[in-house]
């Protein structure tokens, strides 16, 4: 499983982004303000629905969360860490 183009594709469909694909999102890039351009209500749509697809549950450490919300790949070091115990 490519936890990275899973991530992509859930953040797609989460918040409807017709226009893009998982091909324009770069893994290092930014998700919110200047990169994919997300905000803090995407942020929490987001977070309900790695809720549902990997029962992960966030802290209420907002520093803590922006950290992980940074990209695709701090994003997937989240998801793996969880997936893998």
């Amino acid at each position: 499983m490519d936890v990275r183009e899973d991530l992509k594709k859930l953040i797609i469909d989460t918040l409807a982004l017709e226009e893009i694909t998982p091909e324009d999102i770069k893994d290092d890039e930014p998700l919110f303000n200047e990169g994919l351009g997300l905000d803090s209500i995407d942020a929490l749509e987001l977070g309900m629905a790695l809720k549902r697809k990997y029962d992960i549950t966030l802290e209420s450490n907002k520093e803590e969360n922006k950290k992980h919300f940074y990209s695709i790949v701090t994003l997937s070091k989240l998801v793996e860490s969880k997936i893998n115990g």
